[in-house]
């Protein structure tokens, strides 16, 4: 899964980024309004991590933003305004869900990962695609029943394919998907074929079908009926 966390308080920025990098999310911050704005324009997340309160500007701003832009991330409001109007303010534009300052890591973990069900997967803790079964609570894959064996990166393309079934991902949109914004200074994309080509071996291997079709000129997509 990919996070952008916009908030302006470095030390708890840096706890929230160092938690969620050890679960195995990948992390992008911004810690104004201006900087926020900027990212949410050019890239895509699955989920935001949004404070109310920022230099610059407004995170309820930022929410409008992305509402209005139509793109699927959830939204998480962190804020230390623990007053009603603001919770009922970052609901009525769109804001997934709210957690009051301050706030466990594992609290808002467990939050994220129920609204990336909700968003993707109506809410099931098993995601299934014919004889491939995910089980993202686990990180864990099946094919007929046998587990999968897939490096952290392979099971996150796997997830990414699974959230964007049927649809074209372009080379650049898996990169920064898996590995982030700082992977505009990549020189060569070689390495998504090299993940999606070893991917797609070991879910042959253990006999699923090969539903990861290359789109010439564009990228890949992950067809299924």
């Amino acid at each position: 899964m990919k996070i952008l966390v916009i908030e302006d308080e470095k030390e708890l920025c840096d706890s929230i980024v160092k938690y969620l990098k050890q679960e195995g999310y990948v992390v992008e911050t911004a810690k104004d309004f201006y900087s926020a704005q900027e990212k949410v324009g050019i890239y895509d997340y699955d989920c935001l991590i949004v404070d109310i309160s920022l230099p610059g500007g407004s995170g309820l701003d930022i929410i409008k933003k992305i509402k209005k832009s139509d793109k699927p991330a959830g939204i998480i409001i962190i804020s230390a305004k623990n007053s009603l109007d603001d919770k009922i303010e970052g609901l009525d534009i769109g804001a997934d869900d709210y957690i009051p300052k301050p706030f466990h890591l594992s609290e808002l973990n467990a939050r994220l990962k129920s609204l990336f069900r909700r968003k993707n997967f109506e809410g099931k803790k098993e995601i299934v695609l014919n004889e491939i079964v995910l089980i993202p609570e686990l990180n864990k894959v099946t094919i007929n029943k046998k587990e999968l064996d897939l490096t952290k990166k392979e099971y996150d393309l796997l997830m990414y394919f699974a959230t964007n079934k049927n649809r074209v991902l372009t080379k650049d949109a898996i990169a920064e998907h898996l590995w982030g914004d700082n992977i505009d200074g990549a020189d060569s994309l070689d390495f998504v074929y090299q993940h999606v080509k070893n991917l797609r071996k070991k879910i042959m291997e253990k006999g699923g079908k090969d539903y990861i079709k290359t789109v010439y000129s564009m990228g890949y997509k992950f067809c299924i009926d």
